[in-house]
């Protein structure tokens, strides 16, 4: 591709995050729609068709297609991220595409309207947490700027990128805690957007938000009759494995495939890694 015209790549002498090297590429980009892959990810032949067909809108400034993991069959927690990635993608950013606002548009696949990142490159660049330059988070605080601008964000799900996740535990918590802390800081911006959105953004944003809180106030309850009690905490245990069932019955029905049932196994994760992450990365959203 290096000798074909149509092509311009840039070296960078230093490695200066992904940040500013999509900067970089979008200030001497010159078409009307800017595409944004992550290197691990390869994309359908039609892809590009598909974004740009849901970019015509001049109202949408972002969409982003469906993620799935290209290495699914390698082990039990690349199966599990599999699943998670279309739980993420065909029940939330779907949703929330129902209402013209996907909260993020992932980095492995998201088109931007080139006119409207020129505006917003300034305050994308300059980002800061509590005085601190912010280098992480990236899909969803552009996401955020494009809202902020009054602009729709879109989910076009047979727009399909396949990307390379986490086949062992500590990758995959180390990729958790950096999402973690990306989420926490941005909904601290999307909440000064949520006036402007529709009423069902304002639930969703609260119960993704509230609904791990309130998980794990379960859990600690739990725990302490365990402990002051010594008797076991049967009606928490059912109430969340009810609706693990419910919800993974659901999601098996609608995508066709028995395979979700197995889902349910993500609940020990989530419960007993997840959780504890996330109240880490809570506490140490300025690292």
């Amino acid at each position: 591709f290096a000798g074909d015209p149509r092509f311009n790549f840039i070296l960078l002498d230093k490695n200066v995050g992904k940040r500013k090297a999509q900067i970089v590429a979008i200030r001497r980009s010159s078409g009307d729609l800017v595409l944004n892959v992550d290197s691990d990810t390869t994309l359908a032949s039609d892809v590009v068709t598909k974004l740009a067909l849901k970019m015509q809108d001049p109202a949408v400034g972002a969409a982003m297609g469906q993620l799935v993991a290209s290495n699914r069959s390698d082990t039990w927690l690349t199966q599990l991220i599999d699943m998670e990635y279309w739980l993420a993608c065909n029940e939330e950013r779907a949703a929330q595409a129902r209402f013209g606002a996907v909260m993020c548009c992932c980095g492995p696949c998201a088109m931007y309207r080139r006119s409207a990142l020129l505006l917003l490159l300034d305050q994308y660049e300059t980002q800061l947490f509590r005085g601190k330059p912010s280098d992480f988070g990236e899909d969803r605080h552009l996401t955020i700027l494009m809202l902020k601008a009054g602009l729709r964000t879109e989910y076009v799900p047979d727009a399909i990128a396949a990307t390379i996740v986490p086949d062992r535990l500590g990758p995959y918590l180390r990729q958790q805690l950096r999402w973690a802390r990306s989420t926490f800081r941005d909904t601290l911006l999307a909440l000064r957007l949520l006036p402007s959105l529709d009423r069902y953004l304002t639930l969703d944003v609260v119960g993704q938000n509230l609904g791990p809180l309130l998980l794990a106030l379960s859990v600690l309850a739990g725990l302490a009759q365990l402990a002051l009690t010594a008797t076991v905490p049967w009606s928490a245990v059912l109430m969340i494995a009810s609706m693990t069932i419910i919800r993974c019955s659901v999601a098996a029905f609608r995508a066709r495939q028995l395979r979700f049932l197995g889902f349910s196994l993500h609940t020990f994760i989530n419960v007993f890694l997840l959780l504890p992450l996330k109240a880490y990365a809570l506490c140490t959203l300025s690292n």
